[in-house]
Formats: structure tokens, sequence, C-alpha cells
């Protein structure tokens, strides 16, 4: 979740129109309860606060300007109007889109704001904002990025242009060189670190105004001439770049909110695409992207447990920053221009409930009273890690996400039915791309990572993996494992069989072995664990490829037993 940083006094002079009137820090904690924020610290001598958010989908919040607006709505009764949003914008303030970038980097939106001398503490924030919305909300600069430039330096109109990487040239900030796109590219740390962005294209954004000036490089570096602001400044122009309009366009409405509430006027921005956008081809931006929602209050007071009334959801939701009307039992309820997380009924219950306050709600006692106990796969579970403890075996917990090259790769299974796993779809790390589909891929892992320890290792786990099977529902199931490993110079297969022997012995079970041919244990090495006939685990000794690939310098065994198909034959 975001932790963000504030300065107190900042903080004060937004809540009270600039002027600064002090705030106790019991009195901020309780406010912090509007925005589900949590004070982590305090620095009396600087007035630093510490402020961690646990909603990520309130990229508004993540600013003390945020915060501050939030409170002073519900301290007001109502969100105060902001008059850009109806403006046209000047004829003069025009930004043009080259044809093409609808295949490089498609959407763009932009404002300036005036008459607001950026102090030491606006600055900050305004960086602060910038890295927080780029990095978590435009997921690392990729849906969404942002330039902020002295307004000053730029003549209109700016043009949002293609050219070739060797074509441009300017110096970006944090340099002092002269560097064409693909130079910076190589060389500047953040073209190291976004370049993949663009990867594969032949020709790059560049943001440039009518005197062919180079503004910035979306989505990687500003110009250092123009895109560096400083204390002091008073007239800027904001430009959100992105994949994604309506993304793009709410960064830039939350921007625009936090630079008029600390005074500046703004203005918007026409921009004109040579393509259709799902706004159109000219595009007025700040742009209020709400539409009204309509909800019965029955829904509302079913979800809360109370009745309310209609008067009542309007009040709560009004001094929250909505805007609403109210009909025959319904009320048509609109989200301020700077939040677009409407995606269901209840997220407008929701901020019914932190409008009102949780603890005006009376508590009921439950109706029935039921004792809770543990399922007979968690019985089982407890029972089997005491016996393995006894045996010497000791315990770890590992993830159940990782990787195909661990869960399949390295256990030599592509191309096998043994390798068929759940995948995730849209994944933000490859060591985090599937749900493991066995247990024993986990215990190699943390075997690799204790080479330096004295041997024998022997250590098991008992925990969930995710199963295809086409007859479920959702196209697999979730079972729990237990596996053992023992790893060491003279560890062999009637090891581990003993320890498996052990452990049915004291479950009061029953099992057979019979041959298995499995590409991750040595050839007449390994078998298959029967529970009346049917396949619940397997047993062997590890194949000298799949140590290889794992770095396990000694023989290594192991079993798995599938507790929830042990369960059900029982």
């Amino acid at each position: 979740m975001p932790t963000i940083s504030i300065f107190k006094s900042d903080f004060e002079a937004l809540l009270s129109d600039r002027k600064r009137t002090s705030v106790p820090l019991e009195q901020l904690e309780e406010w912090l309860m509007l925005v589900k924020g949590e004070l982590k610290g305090h620095n009396p001598e600087t007035g630093e606060l510490r402020i961690e958010l646990q909603d990520s989908n309130r990229p508004d919040l993540w600013c003390c300007e945020g915060i501050a607006r939030q409170v002073r709505i519900k301290q007001r009764g109502k969100l105060s109007a902001y008059p850009f949003l109806k403006k046209k914008p000047k004829a003069e303030h025009k930004l043009l889109v080259a044809p093409g970038m609808d295949r490089v980097r498609p959407y763009v939106a932009a404002c300036t704001a005036r008459g607001y001398r950026v102090t030491e503490e606006g600055l900050a924030q305004l960086i602060q904002t910038q890295e927080k919305l780029a990095d978590i909300f435009g997921h690392k600069r990729k849906t969404v990025s942002i330039g902020l430039y002295q307004l000053a330096k730029i003549r209109f109109p700016v043009t949002y242009d293609l050219v070739k990487p060797d074509q441009a040239k300017f110096t970006p900030l944090g340099m002092e060189t002269v560097m064409t796109l693909s130079e910076i590219l190589m060389v500047h740390p953040k073209g190291l670190e976004h370049g993949h962005i663009l990867e594969g294209q032949d020709r790059l954004p560049l943001l440039r105004d009518a005197t062919h000036q180079a503004l910035s490089f979306p989505p990687i570096i500003n110009s250092r001439e123009v895109g560096e602001v400083l204390v002091g400044d008073e007239d800027l122009f904001v430009e959100v770049t992105g994949t994604d309009q309506s993304m793009v366009v709410l960064t830039l409405n939350i921007l625009a909110a936090n630079l008029a509430d600390r005074g500046a006027v703004i203005e918007p921005i026409e921009v004109r695409y040579p393509y259709k956008t799902p706004l159109g081809k000219s595009v007025v931006t700040p742009q209020d992207l709400g539409k009204p929602r309509t909800l019965t209050v029955e829904t509302i007071e079913q979800a809360l447990g109370q009745p309310l009334g209609a008067k009542a959801v309007q009040k709560a939701l009004e001094v929250y920053g909505y805007a609403v009307s109210v009909g025959k039992g319904t009320v048509k309820a609109k989200l301020p221009p700077y939040r677009q997380d409407l995606m269901h009924a209840m997220d407008v219950v929701e901020d019914v409930a932190i409008s009102r306050g949780y603890g005006t709600f009376a508590p009921e006692m439950p109706a029935q009273f039921t004792v809770g106990g543990l399922s007979r796969i968690e019985q089982l579970s407890d029972r089997s890690r005491e016996l393995l403890v006894g045996l010497g075996y000791q315990e770890i917990i590992s993830n159940i996400l990782g990787s195909p090259e661990d869960y399949r790769s390295r256990m030599r299974l592509d191309g096998t039915d043994w390798g068929r796993m759940v995948e995730v779809g849209n994944v933000m790390s490859l060591s985090f791309s599937c749900l493991r589909q066995w247990m024993i891929p986990s215990l190699l892992r943390v075997e690799t990572a204790s080479s330096r320890a004295f041997y024998p290792h022997r250590i098991f786990e008992a925990g969930e993996v995710a199963i295809p099977d086409a007859s479920q529902e959702l196209g697999s199931r979730t079972d729990t494992v237990l596996g053992a490993l023992s790893a060491h110079a003279t560890a062999h297969f009637s090891e581990i069989h003993s320890s498996l022997d052990v452990l049915f012995y004291h479950l009061d079970r029953s099992y057979t072995l019979v041959p298995l041919a499995h590409p991750s244990f040595l050839e007449g090495r390994a078998g298959g664990i029967m529970v009346d006939g049917v396949r619940v685990g397997v047993i062997g000794e590890l194949h000298p490829e799949v140590l290889e690939r794992w770095q396990i310098a000694v023989p290594a065994v192991a079993f798995e037993v599938n507790l929830s198909n042990f369960t059900e034959r029982a």
C-alpha cells in the first residue's frame, strides 16, 4: 500500500485555505480514517508525517492535497466547484498529436497552472505525487507518465511528435550534456530503467513547442532547460501521456485539482488527434469523466445493516465529495472529477460507511451461536507435521506462487503432463507467474539456499498446491499436500521409504508402492504411493540432472503425499 510523506504545516495550510492553523496529532489521526490512512511516524523537528494509505483505488489521496481535500469536504459539507472543468481553452492553447502516435503511446492530456508560486513544500509534493502516480497507478510509467514544465519558456501550440532516435537532441534532467534520444536510452538512468516501454519502436515520442524546442522524451525524461521546475516558479505546464485515455485524463484531473487547491488558476488545453479516440478527435483537458450511478436506498441499508433513509444517505455522500440527487427510494450519485473508482454498488456503500463513521453503527450480536473447529484436512495436516518433526525433519513455509522454471524446467517436466500448472495472466514478475502444482520444488529451493548448513538436511512442508483439473468449474482445484526431503552424502531410497512407512503407521493408514516412471526421479528408483488402488503421492531418489539444475551437490530423496486425496479415500 502507498506510504507518503507530508509536512504538517503544509497540510494545515491546505486545510484552511492556505491559512496555517495548528492541528493536534490526535485530531489528524481521527481525520485519517476518512481516507483509510494511518499515521506511521512524526518528526517533531521537521514536522514531517509518514502516512500509510490502505486504499490502492484512490490515487487522488496519495498526496498532501488529496488528504486535505477529503477532510476539507467533510468539514464544509460538500465539494467546492472546480471552474476549470467548464472553461473553454484559449485559442492558442492547443496540443497537436502526430500521425502514427496511436501505435506508440497514443494518448496525451495537458493544462496550464498560473498564479501559484511554487514553495519548497509544494515542490516536494509535486515530485512525490508525480512519482507515486507514474510508478503505482501508471505501472512504472507504462500506462501513465507525467511531465511538469516552466510555462514561461513554452510557445504554443505544443506538438506530441514522432521522431527518429537520432533526429532530436536535448539536455535531459540530471545531465549537463546534450544527448540524442538513442543516447538517453543507453546512458541516462531513466532511459535504462524505462527504455523497455518503447522497445521495438523505430520512431520515438517527443514533446516540443512551436519553436521546435524539446520539452521531454515521454515517458523517459524531461528537458533540463524547460522541464526542471524550481522553487519560486509561478506558471506551470502539466502534461500526461500514456496508453489508457481514461487513466491519462484522470491523472491530469488529479494534478489540476491539487494545483487549484494551492491557489493556481487552471486553464484547459485542447488536444487534437489525427485518429479516433474514445473521447473523440478533439479533446479538452482536464475533463470530468464521471457518470452518475443510481442505487436504491434499500441496497445501501441492507449492506450496512441499519435503516438510514434517502436524506441521510445523500448527506453522507455529499460530505464525502459526491454530487447526489434523491429520487423515490433511490439516490443518484456521481464521483468528483478526480476519482474514477466506482465499479460496484458496494463502493458507494463503503463511502457511506466511511463518511458516517464506523462508530455510528450500532453493534449487533449474532442471531446464531456456532462453535468453530479444525477441518479434517487441517487435523490430518497438523498430525502429519507432528510426526515428521518427531522423525527429525524441520518444517518450512514457502510461497505457493513461483516460476515455471522452478516448478517445471528445473524438474525436467517440460512437455509432460507432470508439468501442467495454473499460470497467472498479465504478470508483474516472472518469478511469481504460476501456482505450484507440487511441493518438492519448494523444498529444493530451500535446499539450494542451505548448502553451507551442516548435513544431513531433512525438511518438510504441508501446504496448498493448485492442480489443473478440467472437471472443476475454474479448471483447477486446490489440494493440501505434504512433501518431505532428505539430502546428504548417503541419502537413498530406503531412508525416505522408512520415513514414509512410519508416517503411515502412526496415521493408521495402509499403502502400497508401485513402480513409477517420473522425469524428476531416477529410473527404477521412484514409486507411486497407492491407497485403495488410487495414487496419492510419489516417492523416490531425485534425478542427478534435477540436482544439478538446482545446484545441489549431494544426493537427495523425497516423497510427496496429497493429503486432500488421502482424506477423501479415508
